[in-house]
């Protein structure tokens, strides 16, 4: 029974796991396929149900992802996974295809039965930030997308749209929520199936949030359609989860150890397009929210999230050697809170002396002391 003294947020969530794809982008080395696959089949068997692992992004400018068609091959094709018992009709694999040529490719592949299940296109509040990632204005895009949604629907793909800069463009600075909004119903408008709301630079501050996502679900209360992603750019990352949960969000993204963020313009040693410029000095500190550290911190609330958080953690670890450097999670340094005594830990000696002075096993007050005390009302503030 909740008091007056809790929290309100949701007690059961949807986690993405958006590692493979989102995380990966970063990178400025090429991961190598057998090492994506086992990801994914991680993330998989540890109760994901929401995985976006790849993008059908030209690989001239995203090589990362040249791999498409071999990781999702693969995943479909797991002897893994079918020895598990997973059934690909309860799992969503997702991709970005963030132009029209994309999801062409998205539709052929669905076509001949390996395909992403839903794919992911994007708009940002400000057009200049937009352009840059896109190379379209909005008004020639949102035509473009319209047609990619129904492209997508004819052969049984969902589409999301991403809303970013929501809080604030690395680019042009302040947004307004108003518009936010009104690209949400647009989306909507055109059909898209959900909408993932974006913080892609750690512009947002937890208050906004909270804000922001109040006016959403006041206009659109459908809490199957909203989706929460962070990025940790300032430290927000977590803070922002939260508000985002007690304004009634049940859909957040996370990445292992934190990472991705920009996609990289620097690839093998070589200069690649990517999406321009970075817009930080070091670009190592705009990752995701941390995958790991959301899942402990939501069980700590009592948040059923369905995953198995110390497979999550276990794996984890070798995420850190696959990348080659400490990850941003901090549950992969010290774990889960402890829930029974730590044996190792204790200083040897505590119940002898206890029974030296006379006290009793559990005694925390001395004898003479009463067993509740009243404050002065002066120090309390109570009248």
């Amino acid at each position: 029974m909740q008091s007056s003294y809790d929290l309100k947020y949701p007690k059961k969530v949807h986690i993405g796991d958006i590692s493979v794809r989102e995380g990966l982008q970063h990178e400025e080395h090429f991961i190598p396929t057998d090492a994506k696959v086992y990801y994914v089949e991680e993330a998989i068997l540890a109760g994901f149900k929401r995985l976006e692992i790849s993008n059908f992004a030209n690989p001239a400018f995203l090589p990362q992802f040249k791999d498409v068609e071999t990781l999702f091959r693969r995943v479909r094709d797991s002897k893994r996974l079918s020895s598990n018992g997973i059934n690909f009709n309860e799992i969503e694999l997702t991709a970005v295809a963030i132009r029209e040529t994309g999801v062409d490719r998205a539709v052929k592949a669905r076509k001949e039965g390996w395909g992403p299940d839903r794919i992911g296109m994007m708009v940002s509040t400000d057009e200049e930030h937009h352009f840059a990632n896109s190379g379209t204005t909005l008004p020639e895009y949102w035509q473009e997308a319209q047609r990619c949604i129904e492209k997508c629907h004819d052969v049984g793909i969902r589409v999301f749209g991403t809303v970013s800069t929501i809080w604030g463009s690395p680019i042009s600075g302040p947004t307004r929520f108003e518009d936010a909004l009104e690209f949400t119903k647009r989306w909507l408008s055109i059909g898209a199936d959900d909408i993932e709301h974006a913080d892609h630079d750690g512009s947002a501050p937890p208050d906004q949030v909270f804000r922001y996502f109040s006016m959403i679900t006041n206009e659109i209360p459908n809490p199957n359609i909203h989706i929460a992603h962070f990025h940790v750019t300032r430290g927000w990352g977590l803070a922002n989860v939260l508000a985002a949960l007690q304004a009634g969000i049940s859909i957040h993204e996370g990445v292992m150890g934190g990472i991705g963020g920009q996609p990289t313009n620097f690839f093998e040693r070589t200069p690649v397009r990517g999406t321009g410029e970075y817009y930080y000095k070091d670009p190592n500190i705009v990752g995701l929210v941390s995958l790991e550290d959301m899942l402990v911190m939501m069980d700590e609330m009592r948040i059923e999230t369905g995953i198995d958080i110390d497979r999550v953690l276990a794996v984890g670890n070798k995420w850190e050697k696959t990348i080659g450097r400490r990850l941003r999670s901090e549950a992969i340094l010290n774990g889960r809170i402890p829930k029974k005594l730590r044996e190792e830990y204790k200083r040897k000696g505590l119940a002898e002396k206890k029974n030296r002075l006379g006290e009793t096993p559990g005694q925390l007050y001395p004898k003479d002391w009463p067993e509740t005390v009243s404050l002065n009302p002066a120090i309390t503030g109570k009248k």
